[in-house]
């Protein structure tokens, strides 16, 4: 299903938790909705959801008006953190609750709906535990009960927020890769919230990055990652150090030193320099590279980290060396492979 969000404006109050946002979400694609604390991502899910309107806009679910549908009419399938399972069902009686309390014309046969429940419970993994209840199972176990009750009703849409937020990192990463599979197999229109960048980046086909009730930026995860269109992106996602510089006739200065470093089409002007830290390596001389003292020195896997001091100022950056350097201190050159210029003011 194809959903599209125009001009959507949502306020509480004074407050404006959503100003103008449009998007298209395609077909069958797994799209993050990526922010930090207070960007409006949840309130955009729930908007989609039903369980909220916006004060102003328009959402069509195939060019159908959604927003004149109630939650039960938009045949939406939602999945929480806390997963919302129901105590005293079992994991069977959960899954099947969407289509038991089905108005009676659209609601399957007892037998049908037991064979569909029964199916998906395969199909997330859990085949054999249909007759324990939630507090007989993980948390890893109980989100996959809550993927397959939301699964069940056969959803247009596909609603996930932040679904692995409560649960440890190990198991996190096993749900990342079984929810693609499951995604690959539905082939469901999925949304899903998340503050996780390495989730997103990991999961999604699209990011939307959204920041104080607006979209900064969409694109695949490459597009995201290694071509952000501004300082907030560029230090939001992923590592990144930066350092005031200076453009003066399409050259970059740092201090009275010059930089063998294109600043793109940047005017002239104060601007800073963004970099990541395994995209410099280390050179032997000095010009028109970036010069700087070694301040820290530590392992880190096949690795090390470095933290450098830059132009006397305070300025740090920390880069990634082999895990072979052992240049404990005094001055080092680096040049960055790649990196982004932006205007002071940006």
């Amino acid at each position: 299903m194809n959903v599209k969000v125009e001009n959507v404006v949502k306020t509480y109050g004074k407050s404006i938790a959503i100003k103008d946002v449009s998007l298209d979400i395609r077909a069958g694609e797994l799209l993050a909705l990526l922010g930090p604390s207070g960007s409006g991502k949840t309130t955009l899910l729930r908007i989609l959801a039903g369980l909220d309107q916006p004060t102003y806009g328009r959402v069509t679910f195939d060019g159908e008006n959604a927003l004149g549908l109630p939650v039960q009419k938009r045949n939406v399938g939602l999945v929480f953190q806390n997963y919302a399972l129901f105590r005293h069902m079992t994991v069977l009686g959960n899954v099947a609750f969407g289509l038991k309390v089905r108005p009676r014309e659209q609601r399957p046969s007892e037998k049908e709906i037991r064979k569909r429940a029964l199916d998906l419970i395969e199909l997330v993994q859990l085949g054999g535990l249909e007759n324990r209840y939630p507090a007989q199972l993980s948390g890893g176990q109980r989100q996959r009960v809550a993927f397959a009750r939301a699964l069940a009703i056969e959803p247009r849409l596909l609603l996930l927020d932040e679904p692995f937020g409560a649960l440890d990192a190990q198991v996190r990463k096993e749900l990342r890769r079984w929810l693609v599979e499951i995604h690959r197999e539905t082939g469901h229109t999925t949304v899903f919230v998340t503050h996780d960048q390495e989730e997103a980046l990991e999961l999604a086909d699209r990011i939307v990055v959204m920041r104080d009730g607006r979209i900064e930026q969409v694109g695949t995860p490459d597009e995201i990652y290694d071509e952000p269109n501004s300082p907030f992106m560029f230090s939001f996602i992923g590592e990144s150090s930066a350092l005031p510089v200076r453009v003066d006739q399409g050259k970059l200065w740092l201090d009275q030193h010059p930089l063998d470093l294109a600043p793109g089409d940047v005017p002239n002007g104060p601007a800073r320099l963004f970099l990541r830290p395994h995209d410099v390596e280390l050179v032997n001389d000095t010009r028109g590279a970036i010069p700087g003292v070694v301040s820290f020195l530590r392992r880190q896997g096949g690795s090390r980290r470095l933290d450098l001091e830059i132009n006397g100022h305070g300025d740090r950056i920390e880069i990634e060396v082999p895990a072979n350097f052992s240049h404990l201190s005094g001055e080092v050159a680096i040049r960055p492979h790649r990196f982004r210029v932006y205007p002071a003011a940006a």
